[in-house]
Parts: structure tokens; sequence; C-alpha cells
């Protein structure tokens, strides 16, 4: 996905969406896997989650200023609304976010 496609995504969502920067080798990473298997089933049709891989799509890591992994980028009416960095259980998570979607 080039930058502007995930701009023009992003932008046409008409749900909050939650983008996930990842690494396959990152031990953090795979263990929000499924944190955000479950948030996406239990807040299906409250929020989109997406799973960007910072080492296939290095150029849109750089453009955020992706520096650790995970990190979460919550994005509302196509701009950036809050972000997380760090791996945190599922209830932490949805209190991170409730207030913000």
């Amino acid at each position: 996905m080039a930058s502007g496609d995930f701009d023009a995504f992003i932008a046409s969502q008409p749900l909050p969406v939650l983008a996930d920067f990842w690494a396959d080798w990152c031990g953090p990473c795979k263990m929000m896997a499924p944190v955000l298997q479950d948030l996406a089933r239990e807040w299906k049709g409250r929020i989109t989650v997406i799973k960007i891989d910072t080492d296939k799509k290095p150029q849109l890591a750089s453009r955020f200023g992706i520096n650790s992994i995970p990190t979460l980028i919550l994005y509302k009416s196509g701009r950036e609304a809050h972000r997380i960095t760090g791996a945190m259980p599922l209830p932490a998570l949805k209190r991170e976010l409730d207030s913000r979607l």
C-alpha cells in the first residue's frame, strides 16, 4: 500500500481505524496479535483494525515516526487521534481507546 493509498483508505473508512504497526520478529507484537483479533471481533461495527508490517512497508513506518513496535495509531476522520506504543492486555487497550472512539 503506497502512502497515498493508505491516506485514501483511512479517509474513506466510516469507522475509526486502529492501525497496528508490527513486524514478524517482534515478540511483543506477537503477544498483541490475539488481543487485536479479540478487539476487532468484540468491537465489530465500532472500529476497523488493520495491520501494517513495518518490514514490508518501511516508508509508512518512517512517515508516521514509528520508532518502537508494536505501535497502534487510532485514526478518526482520516486523522491521527491517539497513539499507543507497547503491548497491553485487552481490558487496558479497551480502556485506552473507549473514550476516544
